[in-house]
């Protein structure tokens, strides 16, 4: 019988509590000492982390920015999804890039950078594996080894990241002391009782607010920042997140048949890649999109609840995250029945002239200076001749080009580029002279996915084109000599998509 509990909950009692107030778990003196005996405590083995080899040059920059202050970076908390069950712990991404730590590592804990001489002592402050014989280990079902798994001691995570390591029980003390006397820069937003403490001191110190809060946007967008550009662990990672992607969309490809019979049909779909992003990574780095028919053309479905209908496209965003955390974001329309109908290749070739602009000017890097926005321009410039040449434009393509005019853009209001790596929309506080006006440069990735959505409902539309959406998106890496496409293996021309379609490769 369920255990049921009538009182309803504190919201500031604890979670541990929530779940004591119903459990049956036993609490005499003889469980007590019974339980915290004959376990075998051997400290767990460790390794240096991938990343660690490139860390300390990503530390060395933060660091060299900021002298003299004290820098704090938190990973950030558990977040409850419904009453005391939490969502899949995933760090901040700054916090990440800074630590090299994987997969859901060390909610709660903090990097601190400490002034010392003309550069900082880093300290990790984190939660270290807790004995067999505390409440935590055997009670705790938010945090005990008995309920949720073993984490590392402190000589563990130190030989793990290279960083110096205290236990987060001490860490208030850390990132307050002397808070008067120096300046203190905080990654805000990251984790909610990290920020009151800090918010408390400079209030009891009486410092600047409005000084305070610029800092830690000046630390926020520094981290963003120092993104931009990929070193070659990151690559790789992204290579990895791109290769089960591809798997991924293996499976929808093998899935299509399942998904036509279904009342759901787009569900069928996104847990079709899903399999794969969970079984050879970390899971997906951002929600699937699996947009059929008019769907298609609403940018961010992920509702994923409509019929997969034949003679459809359905329009897959998706993106596998590598257990380091970096994602790739690829989408991929797809003819249901296998084979594109006259106008459906239309749109899909507008679309795919615009993508081949777009690569054509960033390769053009290594001999003129190329900005980030031409990316985006040549795309549009395609876009909107073939809107013009499909007879839906009530102007000219260059009228419409112009910035008095952009009657094109009702049908692609987004961007053509984001950058990419831990985020899906990666560095997206970087100031615009780091971003949209910035050259490109060796080690940015970013993606390439213009589209055209000419929704249902779109009375400016002939009949015929109604209720169609493509995008084509694909992770590019620039290099010295130009760019790669770091998706290629992907089918991307209509006769690539219809072969693949049309081998139908069994479901994984």
């Amino acid at each position: 019988m369920t255990e049921q509990n009538s009182d309803t909950p504190d919201s500031t009692q604890d979670l541990a509590d929530r779940v004591n107030n119903r459990s049956h778990r036993p609490n005499s003196a003889a469980f007590r000492d019974f339980v915290a005996s004959g376990w075998d405590r051997t400290p767990l083995n460790a390794e240096a982390l991938a990343a660690a080899g490139f860390t300390p040059a990503r530390r060395d920059a933060v660091s060299a920015a900021f002298p003299g202050e004290r820098l704090v970076v938190p990973a950030g908390g558990l977040k409850v999804r419904s009453n005391d069950t939490d969502y899949r712990f995933r760090a901040h991404s700054g916090f990440i890039h800074l630590t090299g730590l994987e997969a859901d590592s060390e909610p709660d804990a903090v990097l601190v950078f400490e002034p010392e001489g003309d550069g900082h002592d880093v300290t990790l402050y984190f939660r270290p594996r807790a004995g067999a014989d505390t409440e935590e280990f055997f009670s705790d079902s938010r945090y005990g080894e008995y309920w949720v798994g073993p984490r590392a001691d402190l000589e563990a995570m130190s030989t793990m990241t290279g960083i110096a390591t205290e236990s987060s029980a001490t860490v208030d003390d850390a990132v307050t002391k002397d808070l008067g006397a120096i300046s203190v820069r905080l990654v805000r937003q990251a984790d909610a009782r990290i920020d009151g403490v800090i918010d408390l001191a400079r209030t009891q110190v009486q410092a600047d607010l409005e000084t305070s809060e610029a800092g830690d946007a000046e630390l926020a967008q520094l981290l963003s920042e120092l993104r931009l550009i990929k070193d070659d662990h990151e690559i790789a990672q992204l290579r990895e997140a791109v290769a089960i992607t591809r798997a991924g969309f293996d499976n929808v490809v093998a899935a299509l048949p399942k998904a036509l019979g279904h009342r759901r049909g787009e569900r069928v779909v996104e847990t079709a890649f899903e399999t794969a992003a969970r079984s050879d990574g970390n899971g997906v780095g951002y929600d699937t999109i699996a947009a059929s028919g008019n769907n298609a053309c609403t940018l961010h479905w992920i509702r994923n609840d409509g019929q997969v209908r034949d003679g459809d496209l359905i329009l897959v965003d998706a993106g596998a995250e590598a257990d380091s955390l970096y994602t790739a974001d690829i989408t991929r329309t797809l003819p249901v029945s296998g084979t594109f109908t006259p106008v459906q290749a239309k749109i899909y070739d507008a679309v795919l002239d615009a993508s081949d602009a777009a690569f054509a000017v960033a390769a053009e890097h290594p001999n003129r200076p190329v900005k980030f926005r031409e990316v985006h321009e040549a795309a549009m410039e395609v876009i909107a001749k073939r809107l013009e040449e499909f007879g839906v434009l009530p102007v000219s393509a260059a009228v419409s080009l112009s910035p008095e005019g952009q009657q094109h853009r009702r049908w692609m209001v987004h961007g053509t580029s984001h950058h990419l790596g831990l985020d899906v929309h990666d560095c997206a506080q970087a100031r615009a002279e780091m971003y949209l006006d910035a050259t490109i440069e060796p080690g940015m990735v970013f993606t390439i996915e213009p589209g055209l959505y000419f929704k249902s409902d779109d009375l400016l539309l002939p009949e015929e084109f109604r209720g169609n959406g493509v995008r084509i998106e694909d992770d590019v890496l620039v290099t010295a000599d130009g760019v790669e496409n770091l998706s290629a293996d992907f089918p991307r021309t209509r006769a690539e998509i219809e072969a693949w379609l049309q081998s139908r490769p069994q479901d994984r």
